[in-house]
């Protein structure tokens, strides 16, 4: 079993490195206090970012354990430990080896800058040359995909409902023999406008097995993302006018098909490694002997983006609040139970922490796949990410809240609270998808999430506007940045209404009819 012998000795260090708490005059509730003194230990800067895999992501697994275990919960782990192992590989591309050039036929070339206008891939199977002709496809249609064999093919990446998806455009592309795809950014996609730098070119995937992977001489498709910048470069001549085109893709309008006259040439350094990163899980047996053997799943991501490229001078994205303060809610809960601040649920509490969840949900899938307390026994997950307490709480936007019973009851503890719970509006960004409820609803365990909400046109929406354009995934997710602690003391509250309403409620937690859950 890992020691946590250390942990008094972590904790007090962590907790120093923030003894000022600069906002307590801001927040004026003491459970509130406490909650954001514990998202300080986990993402100031001596956390550093807490990337998947990294030291830095076992200091701050170490002490979540550690105040899991003195929040008196039970280890929930692999070998009756805190921990549990997620085996991962990790590729990265290194920039001192890797460049994208386009060269005229006069021989004049156009160097892309990595990670700032240009972005790819990583893959064991990337070659380390690959040039060819390109082809610009329009928004990359089955329809547009023919005479593109051994060509780079770009594809306007639009991402308004009845455009091709990404994964269309990536079918589309390998059906016709193409070698690379280069998606152009969609600018005109407001609800989350993309943005420059890429922090770094990482894959990071599971790993069933301890064997290597080794770099594939042998061709494979290699995907790349084009800004709104680069695109103007590689297509600007006289008969190609990149304003009209990206007017016309914002209008939803055709794109025409045509060929460029160059050769487009990337060369790429890889770095490979084995790597493992734990889920922190931890339980809080239910009170009742009916019920305290089905479990409630609460969660939040505990990693980060750790060091990247530097925005504004600052190359640490600390994570703050995507995902920080929710693993702290959990810690924060836990506590309150202890105290008697909150009554000891019903049912059994799972509290887990999920590694890689910014590299593609990781943790979560590992955990699915591997648990540690078995599936049938988990009667619903509460998932905690995508929440921005930026301004008063009057709306929470719910994922996947008409397709479990779930909904209804946040409604219920919603209607107490004065808190309007939603359906997704917009549901072309994908948050459903993007986060740890998914895996949970994909083997059939009722599962909600929460984003704050907002009414179009009011202040609520820019604030919520600004904090993805400026803030998400980057380093400005600090502790420094703008917060409505009312608000948050509001979500909290109701967080803890729902867990408890969940844990207490006699009925299990279950899917209704139409959900696209189902198992068919």
């Amino acid at each position: 079993m890992r020691t946590l012998l250390i942990s008094a000795f972590l904790f007090a260090t962590l907790s120093a490195t923030a003894q000022q708490h600069p906002r307590d005059k801001d927040i004026h509730d003491v459970d509130t206090k406490s909650w954001w003194h514990t998202t300080e230990d986990l993402s100031n800067d001596s956390m550093e970012g807490r990337d998947t895999g990294t030291a830095a992501y076992q200091r701050a697994a170490d002490y979540v354990a550690a105040r899991f275990k003195t929040a008196g919960l039970q280890p929930a782990g692999d070998n009756s430990t805190y921990f549990q192992t997620v085996p991962m590989h990790q590729i990265d591309i290194v920039p001192a080896g890797t460049t994208f050039t386009y060269t005229r036929p006069n021989g004049v070339k156009i160097d892309f800058p990595f990670l700032q206008e240009i972005s790819i891939t990583a893959s064991a199977s990337l070659p380390a040359t690959l040039e060819g002709a390109v082809t610009f496809r329009g928004y990359c249609g089955k329809e547009a995909m023919a005479d593109i064999t051994g060509k780079f093919v770009m594809c306007y990446g639009a991402r308004w409902k009845t455009a091709p998806s990404a994964a269309e455009r990536l079918a589309n592309a390998r059906a016709g023999g193409a070698i690379g795809v280069l998606t152009v950014d969609d600018i005109s996609f407001l609800l989350e406008p993309p943005r420059w730098p890429d922090p770094y070119a990482r894959s990071v995937t599971l790993r069933e097995t301890t064997a290597p992977a080794t770099r594939n001489i042998a061709q494979s498709l290699v995907t790349l993302r084009l800004s709104s910048l680069a695109f103007s470069k590689l297509i600007a001549d006289k008969d190609h006018e990149p304003g009209n085109y990206i007017m016309a893709a914002a209008a939803h309008l055709s794109l025409p098909s045509f060929d460029l006259p160059g050769i487009f040439t990337l060369h790429t350094e890889i770095a490979q490694k084995d790597i493992s990163s734990p889920n922190v899980l931890a339980v809080l047996p239910g009170s009742d002997p009916k019920l305290k053997d089905e479990y409630v799943v609460i969660a939040a991501h505990l990693d980060g983006y750790g060091f990247g490229t530097p925005v504004k001078g600052d190359n640490l994205y600390n994570g703050a609040l995507d995902d920080a303060a929710y693993v702290a809610l959990l810690i924060q809960m836990a506590d309150d139970i202890k105290s008697g601040k909150l009554p000891r649920p019903k049912r059994s509490i799972l509290f887990a922490a999920f590694t890689g969840e910014e590299k593609g949900l990781l943790g979560s899938n590992w955990f699915v796949a591997h648990p540690t307390i078995a599936n049938e026994k988990l009667v619903a997950d509460v998932n905690l990410d995508q929440l921005r307490p930026l301004f008063p709480l009057n709306i929470l936007t719910a994922e996947a809240v008409d397709d479990t019973t779930l909904g209804q009851t946040a409604r219920d503890v919603g209607a107490k609270m004065n808190i309007e719970i939603r359906d997704d509006k917009e549901p072309e960004r994908g948050l459903l998808r993007r986060a740890d409820q998914y895996p949970f609803l994909r083997i059939g365990v009722p599962a909600i999430s929460f984003i704050f909400g907002y009414d179009p046109g009011t202040d609520a929406e820019k604030r919520y506007r600004e904090w993805y354009e400026v803030r998400y995934h980057r380093p400005q997710d600090d502790l420094t940045q703008p917060m409505d602690f009312d608000a948050a003391t509001k979500f909290n509250t109701f967080f803890y209404r729902l867990v408890d309403a969940i844990a207490d409620t006699p009925t299990r937690p279950a899917f209704l009819p139409g959900s696209q859950f189902l198992k068919k």
